[in-house]
């Protein structure tokens, strides 16, 4: 077949246009059988790709990607726009992708560069506990994590990051409850194999009960994601099981809402029956009712903390930096002292 194009060649593979991009871009959501299948008819068909033009465009290209795990967390909001605003004062364009689908962070940070012959990328939240100088080193393209807190080892000279103290912010919203009186502390958080947050976060609640000589209950901890749906369902599950809790720790605001609500519809009052605090300073932390006790996170700098220093690399000015923004323990409605 002459002039073959890419709908033909779908057509002749029984499968979607989109799977045969995904081939000739060398995506790895294929299967093996159906990749096969596609190059043999892309072969016996002489198709070529068009993406002379495409690439020539690109490779000249000032683009910035900004890759964010997940899709709900309203957190990012304030880090996009402030990273936004930077990259166009630097005459560049910045491309926004949602990785809500590769479990893998890593290769979806690494297809996203080639896919989009990216001049920079910024990641926001996602594991990127496994990152080594292999990942990333034949791209050439500088590389910053924010919001994403890995080990101090870790921070290696190919990759910036701007991140807070974890472990030292989760620990001091749970000393707070303590000083209140609390003992009995129940905790929401990503589980121990979000490295790069939840386990941090996890430590700081524990190392915080250690401190005030409580013990710690595994029954107390529950495991959700970054959904309101899902705070509300480990509110649930946790309260089914433990029912002397006076207070709560959620390592999200965005779970913390939807655990308040979970709270609510029992018929219990925050703080009265139970005290509510949560993590990340978002805006609906603040407009709830009651309005939430939380740990603020300063987003608009750490986007352009993170554009800053991707441009400083991108400039040849500056080497990789690793920055450490504080955090504030915001209080207002949500925490009760108790007698």
């Amino acid at each position: 077949m002459s002039n073959a194009n890419i709908k033909d060649i779908a057509e002749i593979a029984g499968v979607a246009i989109s799977t045969v991009s995904r081939v000739i871009n060398n995506h790895p959501d294929v299967s093996e059988e159906t990749r096969k299948k596609v190059m043999e008819i892309i072969e016996e068909t002489n198709y070529i790709p068009n993406n002379s033009a495409r690439n020539l465009k690109r490779s000249n290209s000032k683009d910035i990607g900004v890759l964010v795990k997940g899709i709900y967390n309203p957190f990012f909001a304030k880090i996009i726009q402030s990273i936004e605003e930077e990259v166009a004062a630097h005459g560049y364009t910045m491309i926004l992708h949602y990785n809500n689908d590769n479990v893998n962070d890593i290769e979806a940070a690494i297809e996203f560069v080639k896919e989009k012959k990216l001049k920079g990328l910024i990641c926001l939240g996602g594991n990127f506990s496994n990152l080594n100088e292999s990942h990333f080193e034949d791209l050439e393209t500088p590389l910053v994590l924010a919001s994403t807190d890995l080990e101090e080892e870790r921070k290696k000279a190919f990759f910036s990051s701007v991140s807070i103290e974890n472990e030292k912010a989760a620990y001091e919203a749970v000393n707070y409850l303590c000083k209140l009186g609390h003992r009995k502390i129940g905790i929401i958080t990503t589980g121990e194999e979000d490295q790069c947050v939840g386990n941090l976060r996890l430590k700081g609640y524990k190392r915080a009960l250690e401190c005030n000589h409580i013990s710690f209950d595994e029954s107390s901890k529950e495991i959700g994601e970054y959904t309101f749906e899902s705070g509300f369902d480990a509110l649930n599950r946790l309260l089914n099981r433990v029912q002397d809790l006076t207070a709560v720790f959620v390592t999200s605001d965005i779970m913390a809402i939807g655990a308040a609500k979970a709270i609510l519809n029992r018929g219990l009052r925050i703080p009265d029956d139970l005290s509510v605090m949560g993590f990340d300073g978002i805006d609906y932390a603040k407009f709830f009712h009651p309005s939430l006790t939380t740990v603020n996170q300063p987003g608009e700098y750490m986007g352009k903390r993170s554009a800053d220093i991707l441009f400083d690399i991108i400039k040849k000015k500056k080497e990789h930096q690793h920055v450490i923004l504080k955090t504030e323990l915001l209080e207002s409605e949500s925490c009760k002292k108790l007698i």
